[in-house]
């Protein structure tokens, strides 16, 4: 059985077994809405272009930060791994800095940039700038020494090695870092936004949440977990997937 026919066949099991259970009472309708209350939720939402327009907001902080977290994060690790001294200082910092969630950034960041945009995106690109920066420095470190070798007796140094055999043998790393970026940063700006002014799905969460709108509550949840597999499942797993391949890393 393909994967896709199994993913529909549990995710209908799924919801089958949720509307029998809001329909024989299993659960009150105020602590989980049955589909049909969440589904008419979601269709109010984007006839009254509510959710589109969050979409839209979301989407662009999220491109900003992601381009600048990628950005910032491979410039960095690449001089963590360039740079002995910068490794175990500056890496140091990065290792203890990684660990913290970014949601915690978020009061500072309102101190520094207010309640406007700057504060999410910078909350967003803190997400996405550590697992960049681990990956790539990875990346680089585990470049396979016969490569280099190699390229040495053929002439190859410096500036001319490290473009030509090092980045290219780091890709798939870097690639990596990317999709766990676009992951790491999607959650951030979830959380940035439950505490901003709006629009963004994140504030209508909440919103409808301190309105006790539990419907369209479930229903932001699975709008943000739908976008969220999309875009790993037919974005950065391919991606991934046809790097490694082409690297000889998985047939």
């Amino acid at each position: 059985m393909k994967p896709a026919v199994k993913r529909i066949i549990f995710f209908a099991a799924l919801i089958v077994f949720w509307e029998l259970g809001s329909r024989f009472e299993l659960w009150h309708e105020t602590i989980l809405p049955s589909p049909v209350s969440v589904y008419d939720s979601l269709v109010a939402g984007f006839a009254d272009m509510t959710l589109v327009y969050d979409l839209i907001a979301s989407f662009r902080r999220l491109l900003i930060g992601l381009a600048a977290a990628v950005i910032i994060g491979t410039g960095i690790g690449i001089l963590l791994a360039r740079s002995k001294t910068a490794d175990e200082t500056l890496g140091t910092l990065v290792l203890a800095l990684q660990s913290v969630p970014s949601i915690v950034w978020l009061p500072l960041a309102m101190m520094w940039f207010g309640l406007g945009e700057g504060s999410i995106i910078f909350v967003v690109i803190l997400g996405g700038t550590f697992v960049m920066i681990l990956n790539v420095r990875t990346g680089i470190k585990n470049v396979d020494p016969l490569f280099i070798k190699a390229a040495r007796t053929m002439g190859s140094n410096g500036l001319d090695l490290f473009i030509k055999v090092i980045i290219p043998a780091s890709v798939p790393y870097f690639v990596t870092g990317a999709r766990l970026a676009w992951a790491f940063a999607w959650r951030a700006l979830m959380a940035g936004e439950l505490l901003s002014s709006g629009p963004g799905l994140g504030y209508t969460l909440r919103y409808a949440s301190d309105f006790g709108n539990m419907s369209l509550v479930i229903g932001v949840m699975i709008i943000i977990g739908v976008v969220g597999a999309i875009v790993d499942l037919m974005i950065f797993q391919r991606i991934e997937k046809n790097v490694l391949k082409r690297w000889g890393l998985e047939t």
